[in-house]
């Protein structure tokens, strides 16, 4: 293996795709991306695969004066998630909360206004969902999609994705149903480390394949 196996995501998710062939062809399978970078990842996931894709969105709930602590997350569909032992350890009251999450909330409704205009999220009850990102370092955007897309009552969450740092594949293992790491070198370091342009997904991106992907859907 070169040091930098994945040329980009595009590149990455043909990668990944092979290994969820058995989930080709299944009219229960769709892909969510989780934005930015996660989208031309799992574009290439969900065209090798016949399935339809849309994105996921997930913000975190960053516990105020030290907002890289993570008290829980807001997700697509009106999904609130909340981490009881940060939130009972700090002893964070309720109006707090709310606040934080009104702000989160209102940021998450412009990206989704943004990515996915005027059309509804998809229904995931009873669906086999696989949520894919472009690689997974400690995993907490991942960890939140993923409880939060399981109060949405899917059959079965597979958490996908090119790299993974072998400790934070394992974990997740605990969480969902099935996680497909196709490489998990150690040491791990960074996501980027193994991609050999990881420059920034775009907005215009995300929405040109999110629309190119809805016309090949249709057309299918």
């Amino acid at each position: 293996m070169s040091s930098r196996p994945f040329r980009n995501r595009r590149d990455a998710g043909r990668v990944l795709a092979a290994y969820l062939a058995h989930y080709a062809n299944r009219p229960d399978v769709l892909v969510l991306a989780l934005p930015r970078g996660g989208v031309p990842v799992a574009y290439e996931v969900a065209n090798a695969l016949g399935a339809p894709l849309d994105v996921f969105l997930v913000r975190k709930l960053g516990v105020p004066g030290h907002e890289e602590l993570a008290m829980g997350a807001v997700a697509t569909g009106g999904v609130r998630v909340l981490n009881e032992r940060v939130v009972g350890g700090l002893g964070i009251p309720d109006d707090v909360i709310d606040a934080v999450v009104a702000r989160e909330e209102q940021e998450l409704r412009r990206r989704e206004r943004l990515y996915r205009g005027d059309r509804l999220p998809p229904d995931v009850r009873g669906r086999t969902v696989i949520l894919v990102d472009d690689g997974l370092a400690t995993g907490a955007t991942m960890l939140a999609a993923v409880r939060a897309l399981r109060q949405q009552q899917p059959a079965r969450i597979v958490v996908a994705v090119p790299a993974g740092s072998p400790d934070t594949c394992a974990q997740l293992r605990s969480e969902s149903d099935d996680v497909v790491c196709a490489i998990t070198p150690e040491p791990f370091s960074a996501v980027g480390r193994w991609y050999e342009d990881f420059a920034q997904t775009s907005d215009d991106e995300v929405r040109a394949l999110l629309a190119r992907s809805t016309a090949a859907t249709r057309a299918a």
